[in-house]
């Protein structure tokens, strides 16, 4: 099931956060329940991730901390971060 988009026909800010969080397991086949607009990483790492434009692509070395990021899938395969949080 393709992950809901929140934020379509919404113009963007540059002011605020995420209204809603959810914990978040990486899972190669599933697509996120709704796009992301930020991603917590608890633990530092790798993401293997979709983005909304439909790119695939591995991020190496994340730190811990808040991440902008509209995401439609977080990959299991390369994903070494943990503790993983998205906010839409």
């Amino acid at each position: 099931m393709p992950a809901q988009n929140q934020f379509e026909g919404r113009s963007p800010t540059r002011a605020g956060g995420p209204v809603n969080l959810a914990q978040i397991t990486p899972d190669d086949t599933t697509d996120l329940p709704v796009v992301s607009q930020w991603i917590y990483i608890g633990g530092a790492g790798t993401l293997r991730v979709t983005t909304l434009g439909g790119q695939t692509l591995t991020l190496p070395n994340l730190h811990v901390g808040w991440h902008l990021m509209e995401l439609v899938r977080i990959h299991a395969s390369g994903t070494t971060a943990t503790d993983l949080i998205v906010g839409w």
